[in-house]
């Protein structure tokens, strides 16, 4: 059919030619093989029958799921299957690429391998997006954009958005009682967050507020291993970002 003189099958089939698309839920099919699922893929981006085979082995060596191109799909780990699920999507050689929360719900280990074919991808000219919820993942980007309740909040790289949307100092703070040290920092109005077991407190001056917040910790009878300044981390511009939103 056509809308507003367009042909809709021919617009999404030139649009299919230079997107692949990675959604966050695994979505491929899990009856099926490994090789079988890019099989299926190949026929669905019109990928020319001449580099059908071409493109498979890539896609199977770029994921690093050739040892594994036989076994079903349903029986492999969630890293495997995202793996897969990405070489599916460039098999087709996008030049843009979309993936939606490509690392939820994987291991520490996946998500660090995924991250380098990511790069891999982008060295050799591929425009990538990426939605994520990890800002340790945000540091990876060369450019960023913060969504708090659907609008855009900051964007910039990673660097210019601690410079310019950070204007006061973060504290790492370690102590041995963290949840009790934090009700007691955020009670004197100091904005504070648990960061595994440390604490980060957000403060005017940091010179200032060491001393201070030293005092008011051990009089508490907390005991405090280190206050220092540090880089703030993108957690620590976006939950400032939000604070003042």
């Amino acid at each position: 059919g056509t809308v507003g003189g367009y042909d809709i099958m021919t617009e999404s089939e030139e649009i299919k030619k230079h997107i692949g698309y990675m959604s966050q839920k695994f979505s491929r099919y899990d009856d099926l093989s490994l090789e079988e699922n890019i099989n299926f893929f190949g026929v669905i981006y019109g990928v020319l029958k001449a580099k059908k085979e071409e493109r498979k082995e890539w896609s199977l060596e770029m994921s690093g799921i050739k040892d594994q191109r036989t076994d079903l799909t349903r029986t492999l780990p969630g890293g495997i299957k995202q793996r897969l699920a990405l070489g599916c999507a460039l098999l087709h050689e996008p030049p843009v690429v979309f993936l939606d929360e490509p690392t939820s719900g994987v291991d520490p280990i996946s998500r660090r391998n995924f991250w380098n074919l990511i790069y891999d991808m982008a060295q050799t000219g591929t425009t990538i997006f990426v939605t994520t919820h990890y800002m340790d993942e945000a540091d990876y980007c060369d450019r960023l954009a913060l969504i708090y309740r659907g609008k855009i909040i900051a964007e910039g790289t990673p660097g210019e958005m601690r410079q310019k949307y950070m204007k006061q100092d973060v504290l790492e703070i370690e102590t041995d009682r963290t949840i009790e040290a934090m009700e007691i920092i955020f009670g004197n109005k100091i904005e504070t967050a648990v960061f595994g077991s440390l604490l980060h407190a957000t403060v005017e001056n940091a010179d200032e507020s060491i001393p201070r917040i030293r005092q008011m910790l051990e009089a508490s009878g907390i005991g405090v291993s280190r206050i220092e300044k540090i880089t703030p981390s993108l957690e620590d511009v976006f939950v400032s970002l939000i604070e003042t939103a």
